[in-house]
């Protein structure tokens, strides 16, 4: 059997796993026929090489002169959407009937009963109107509904003491990285000679369901964040929480601090603190104290070079260096005298600061490093931590003791267990074309010795113009092929036919593009983590360079972790050089994430470029929530 050569797997390395899987038309195979190399297919078979065409088989080709000169067919990735807010509806205040006057009589000379205040205020609750979503407006209808409940936010003519404390949660939201513009709601203010009862009972009223309706969404978007993640992109794969609003009013009724209750709700975990932690001192801090400077650097600038930005570039590590940094650099720092030339002292001093801020420690100041130096001002920085938030919304209140977290905007994974970090690692995610999802999942398997089963999506949108001007391309190139489970040389394949029964896949061997092992989390995106022969990809800032699935830059070590064994055992699986899947001893949570703002396993809150642009998406996707909440009626 022919084995693709390193030059060929160097190409097709870039197609480890396709993330763009869109386009129905394509008829991509399931994930089980992805991740096994075949449609129905066990994990651990073998199949002999593609067979030499044989006359039973000649059906397969068409004709040369019957092939089509039309387009090549694509598969397309899926897409950033046009947010749509979820709607507001009235709430249905003429449900909210007149309370009974208990005690009452039908002898009309029998003393009538007095009905108090709250009673009488109450009646002018049919007459209020409030825009509200539909999980909100169902839960308002239900309380009021019932006649015998009391007002929450309403007592002795007067708002309450309760109303008064929600007030200043729902105004202070800014600080859980929520908008308070979207549950803003204005007190009545009436002079007591020139309001009549009446008109002060209807308003009172008014802000007694608006409340309540602000509160309840509060509520919600606490627990769960503002937006459906699924209608910002395709990219975007979450179950959104269910959120029960029902019983939080009367919740609120009899507790005795409101304020704290409101407060519970937003998310416990040490990184949802941090972020907010670190929005606070951001938000307190003065904008103007002089820490940003300005690189104007083209190119690149090399050890032993010149440039007119090196002031600018030592000052930008005075302010945004650590001061262990300084310390060490410090003769350094005091000998400069703002000349242009890239010395070796200074090489040494941006060497550790590029290895500070995770950076290639190379002394090469590119866009990259440049990035590290200038910094964000901080309301960019603040921007992040509330897109930050949100999307942290999306995932479970706790992340868990041990789990997995890829975070694609810093390249990196991690691995915790006991609530430690104890293993992080560069990775490759996919590139802007082929973004790699935003989800959670469960690590199931690890399959040593790898085949790689080529997705319909790469074989349409990449390999068919090759096989179309070659047919044998991938017999040479050591591929197998087959057409409805059966093994068939490509070059008998009708590569300008449908491709639905063909599958391709790469045997495993030192040159395939799914290196020595992978480890499978199931899911509708044919995304896992996996070894590569590219191994110089990890030694690049940027990373986003794959097709979706996440490369690994010591998958023997990520491998050991999950399955809760040593590196040593792992390569004694590896060098067995059998196909073998071996499932992990217990289920590990793994979420595939998108943090432009994280936390380190310091605390300290890192920040990353956007990648993929997805967090523009995303403030766009608030912008047109708040504006839909505070459209009037």
């Amino acid at each position: 059997m022919k084995l693709v050569t390193k030059a060929a797997a160097s190409v097709l390395a870039l197609s480890c796993c396709i993330s763009a899987v869109g386009a129905t038309s394509a008829n991509a195979m399931t994930l089980m026929d992805f991740i096994r190399g075949g449609q129905g297919r066990q994990q651990s078979t073998q199949v002999s090489a593609p067979v030499t065409a044989n006359p039973a088989q000649e059906s397969i080709a068409a004709p040369k002169s019957a092939q089509p000169k039309g387009p090549l067919p694509k598969v397309d990735a899926p897409q950033y959407y046009t947010y749509r807010p979820e709607a507001l509806r009235l709430i249905a205040s003429n449900r909210f009937a007149d309370p009974v006057v208990t005690g009452a009589v039908a002898d009309a000379s029998a003393t009538p009963v007095a009905v108090d205040s709250s009673a009488s205020q109450r009646h002018h609750l049919t007459e209020v109107r409030v825009m509200a979503t539909n999980d909100v407006a169902k839960a308002v209808e239900s309380y009021y509904a019932d006649q015998s409940k009391p007002l929450v936010w309403v007592a002795d003519n007067a708002i309450n003491d309760k109303a008064k404390a929600a007030l200043a949660v729902l105004a202070d939201a800014g600080s859980v990285g929520l908008d308070p513009a979207d549950y803003a709601v204005t007190p009545p203010n009436f002079d007591q000679s020139s309001v009549d009862q009446e008109m002060r009972d209807r308003a009172l009223m008014q802000f007694e369901l608006t409340l309540s309706s602000k509160v309840l969404m509060f509520v919600q978007d606490t627990v769960r964040g503002r937006l459906d993640p699924n209608k910002i992109s395709g990219y975007h794969d979450f179950k959104r929480k269910d959120v029960n609003l029902m019983p939080v009013l009367g919740i609120l009724r009899a507790s005795p601090d409101a304020a704290a209750y409101l407060n519970s709700r937003s998310p416990s975990n040490q990184q949802f603190m941090e972020l907010r932690a670190e929005l606070a001192k951001l938000k307190g801090a003065s904008s103007s104290n002089g820490s940003n400077v300005s690189i104007s650097l083209t190119g690149i600038l090399k050890p032993g070079g010149s440039s007119p930005e090196m002031a600018n570039i030592v000052k930008a590590i005075q302010h945004r260096g650590s001061e262990v940094l300084k310390t060490a650099h410090a003769a350094t720092l005091a000998s400069y005298q703002g000349t242009p030339d890239y010395t070796p002292d200074l090489v040494a001093l941006v060497e550790d600061f590029q290895k500070e801020k995770g950076l290639t420690s190379d002394g090469v100041i590119g866009q990259s490093s440049v990035r590290a130096m200038v910094g964000e001002n901080s309301d960019a920085k603040i921007q992040k931590l509330v897109i930050a938030m949100e999307q942290l919304r999306w995932l479970p209140n706790e992340l868990g003791s041990r789990y997995v977290l890829i975070n694609q905007p810093a390249f990196m994974v991690y691995y915790h267990n006991n609530n430690q970090e104890q293993l992080s690692m560069r990775v490759v995610v996919g590139g802007k074309q082929h973004q790699t999802f935003f989800f959670e999942d469960q690590i199931q398997t690890v399959e040593f010795n790898p085949f790689w089963g080529v997705p319909q999506s790469i074989i349409i949108n990449e390999m068919l113009p090759k096989l179309r001007a070659d047919p044998n391309y991938l017999d040479r190139m050591g591929y197998q092929v087959e057409v409805g489970g059966r093994a068939v040389a490509s070059s008998s394949v009708d590569w300008y036919g449908s491709t639905k029964s063909v599958a391709v896949r790469q045997p495993p061997s030192s040159d395939n593009a799914l290196g020595e092992l992978k480890i499978l989390f199931p899911n509708s995106h044919a995304i896992y983590m996996h070894d590569t022969p590219q191994k110089a990809f990890f030694k690049k800032d940027m990373r986003a360079l794959s097709h979706g699935c996440v490369r690994l830059a010591d998958p023997r070590a990520m491998a050991a972790a999950v399955l809760n064994t040593t590196v040593a055992d792992v390569a004694k699986q590896i060098a067995g050089g059998q196909n073998k899947a071996v499932p992990v001893p217990q289920k590990v949570p793994i979420y595939i994430a998108y943090f432009t703002a994280w936390p380190n396993k310091d605390g300290v809150v890192q920040y990353f470029n956007d990648v993929y642009d997805r967090d523009a998406a995303t403030q766009k996707a608030l912008d047109a929530t708040t504006k839909s909440r505070t459209a009037q009626i």
